[in-house]
């Protein structure tokens, strides 16, 4: 069984047992998050669930860490303009418990 999640702005297609990073949720490694937000679910027959009452993805955080850094850098030629920047965004590794 499989459901499509929505954190953060993206979404993931997640199955029992897959491991993702999301964009930051709040709690230390080992706390149960549980994920109301659900888009759609399905099994590997090809049945999908409309009405998506009464489903849960239950998840553990594996751990909070930050994400490679990203440089950003603006130019304009001939004008002597040059900026430089670096991003890091924190991020959330969590592991599908079950598809409720």
């Amino acid at each position: 069984m499989f459901a499509v999640i929505r954190s953060g702005g993206k979404q993931y297609k997640v199955a029992s047992g897959d491991v993702i990073a999301v964009e930051k949720l709040s709690g230390n490694a080992g706390d149960k998050v549980e994920i109301a937000d659900i888009l759609m679910s399905g099994d590997k027959i090809g049945t999908l669930s409309a009405p998506l009452k009464g489903i849960k993805v239950l998840a553990e955080i594996v751990r909070q860490f930050r994400d490679d850094k990203v440089i950003i850098f603006k130019k304009r030629r001939r004008h002597n303009y040059r900026r430089k920047k670096g991003h890091r965004q924190y991020l959330t590794e969590i592991k599908i418990v079950s598809i409720l």
